[in-house]
């Protein structure tokens, strides 16, 4: 029971990592020093706080939303990738009249090589995606390779064709993620937001020892610039989280796992096959 307990608090202490780190606390301490220094000098005035939403929340809100847009996007993509693999190998288990353990361990092997392909790929810094692209490309060209070795061992024509498209649509998913992975929020919006991050706790220093003086409470003098940065911070690092999905940095990361797939490929193959009682319970 401790030990679960333990295990609880470590992760939400990890959780809470991915909002609070150090640049949080460095803008932190700017707001505050800033409140400090408007006090002494007493720069003391009511901003509006409209500023903030226009420069700041408005913009990482958007990005977030666009970022989690796009993770779904890609999760969907990797789906088909790994359906149409499937449906590749139940083709070349069911659809020939003699079965090749051969051949199924061909298709195997090509699934792996391509999921093992998109791992690397995803994983690799901006600078070496070319290098791993070439790695996918040769995968699906083994796969297109294996839909003509079909036709070669008898399936027919209409079969063979329903099975190059299945190879074209994973063709087309990998296409979709790797550009999912390429082209990310503009660059100018993000430094656009990174500055307003950094500047605002400073300029609304005035604001914040304007609170002070108003409310009258010297033990929660530094309290509304330290959250304010937190707040602002905080979301920023939940975009920049979500921006790349495949980084493996995050909890929410798109993460391939090509060994499950394959050993999962082969379920059901020496299984009872399903009779018509069992069906009908089934149903």
């Amino acid at each position: 029971m401790r030990d679960n307990a333990g295990g609880i608090v470590f992760d939400q202490f990890k959780h809470l990592k991915l909002v609070l780190n150090g640049r949080s606390m460095r803008i932190g301490l700017l707001g505050v020093v800033a409140t400090w220094l408007s006090l002494r000098y007493g720069l003391i005035a009511d901003f509006p706080m409209t500023i903030i939403s226009t420069a700041v929340i408005f913009p990482i809100v958007f990005s977030i939303g666009n970022a989690y847009k796009r993770r779904e996007k890609a999760l969907d993509d990797y789906g088909n990738i790994k359906a149409h693999g499937r449906a590749l190998y139940f083709a070349a288990r069911d659809w020939l009249p003699e079965p090749s353990d051969l051949r199924l361990r061909q298709i195997e092997g090509a699934m792996k090589e391509l999921l093992d392909a998109c791992r690397r790929l995803f994983a690799s810094p901006p600078e070496e995606m070319e290098r791993y692209e070439r790695g996918v490309y040769a995968a699906l060209s083994q796969l297109s390779g294996f839909v003509k070795s079909l036709r070669a061992d008898g399936l027919n024509a209409g079969e063979c064709a329903r099975a190059n498209q299945f190879v074209t649509k994973m063709v087309a998913s990998f296409e979709r993620i790797k550009h999912t992975c390429q082209y990310r929020t503009p660059q100018s919006l993000r430094a656009f937001s990174d500055f307003f991050i950094v500047v605002l706790p400073v300029i609304y220093g005035p604001y914040f020892a304007y609170l002070a003086v108003e409310y009258k409470i010297d033990s929660l003098t530094y309290v509304m610039p330290v959250l304010f940065a937190v707040i602002l911070a905080g979301l920023d690092n939940i975009q920049t989280h979500l921006e790349d999905p495949f980084d493996q940095l995050g909890d929410d990361d798109i993460s391939f796992n090509p060994e499950k797939y394959v050993a999962l490929l082969n379920s059901g193959e020496t299984g009872c096959p399903l009779t018509a009682p069992s069906l009908q319970q089934a149903a």
